[in-house]
C-alpha cells in the first residue's frame, strides 16, 4: 500500500492532496490564500473525509521548484518536519513536470512549461513528445525569437503562469497557450512511481531546487 500525501507550493496555488496507490482521495487547494496561512490546516483537512490518520502515511512528496522562494520554503518545511516526526521518506518532483503532466496531449509536438519569473524571465524546459525527450530546466528571457526554432518544426503547447509574457511577444500561429498553475493532483501518480521505486530523497540535506538567489523586493 502506497498512502501518499502531496504538497505543492511553488506559486500562488497552495495544494494539498491525498491518495492511495495512485489514487487520490482528497485535495485541498486554493489561489487566494498563502501557504503560511493554509499549509497545515489543509493537510489536516484532506484527511477528515477518509478512514486514514497522519499515522498511516508512507511517504510525503514535494514539489522542489522552481518557483516562489518563500513558497517552496514553507512547503518543503512542513514535509521535512513530518517525515522525521512520522520516520517516513521524503519524495521530490520537479514542478515543471506537474505542469508538463496537465498539458501532455497528442495533438502537441512539444510541451513547454513556463513559471513566471522577474521581467521577461521565465523558469522554463522543452518536452519533446515526439521522442520522449526533455531539455534541462533554465531561466530564460522571452523574445519574439523564442522557441522559434521549435514552432517550425511542429505544434507547441505553452503552459504555465508565465505564458501570458510570451504571448505579449510572439504571434506564431503554431503556440497556443494555457495560463496553469501547478497542482498536487498532477503529483499523484509520478509521486506513486518514484514510491515503487523506493526514488527518495536524503531528507536531513534536501533543499528546493530555487534555480536562482532569492533577491528581496523594498517595501
Amino acid at each position: 500500500m502506497g498512502l501518499i500525501l502531496s504538497i505543492e507550493t511553488s506559486t500562488k496555488n497552495s495544494s494539498v492532496a491525498l491518495a492511495l496507490n495512485g489514487e487520490i482521495l482528497s485535495i485541498k487547494e486554493s489561489t487566494n490564500k498563502r501557504p503560511s496561512e493554509v499549509l497545515h490546516l489543509y493537510i489536516q483537512e484532506v484527511f477528515e473525509n477518509t478512514d486514514f490518520s497522519l499515522q498511516d502515511l508512507q511517504a510525503i512528496a514535494i514539489s522542489r521548484g522552481p518557483g516562489s522562494y518563500t513558497g517552496l520554503r514553507i512547503g518543503t518545511s512542513a514535509a521535512k518536519g513530518l517525515c522525521f516526526a512520522l520516520d517516513i521518506p521524503l519524495i521530490a518532483l520537479e514542478t515543471l513536470d506537474l505542469l508538463f503532466e496537465q498539458g501532455k496531449n497528442p495533438a502537441y509536438d512539444f510541451i513547454i512549461p513556463m513559471l513566471d519569473a522577474r521581467r521577461m524571465e521565465v523558469y522554463t524546459a522543452t518536452y519533446n513528445l515526439k521522442n520522449n525527450t526533455k531539455t534541462a530546466t533554465n531561466a530564460k528571457v522571452l523574445d519574439q525569437n523564442s522557441f522559434k526554432e521549435l514552432h517550425d518544426k511542429g505544434q507547441v503547447l505553452c503552459i504555465g503562469t508565465g505564458v501570458k509574457k510570451f504571448q505579449e511577444v510572439c504571434d506564431g500561429p503554431n503556440f497556443s497557450f494555457t495560463k496553469s498553475l501547478p497542482s498536487s493532483r498532477e503529483m499523484i501518480k509520478l509521486a506513486q512511481v518514484k514510491f515503487n521505486n523506493k526514488d527518495f530523497e536524503d531528507t536531513a540535506y534536501f533543499e528546493p531546487y530555487y534555480l536562482k538567489d532569492f533577491v528581496g523586493r523594498k517595501p
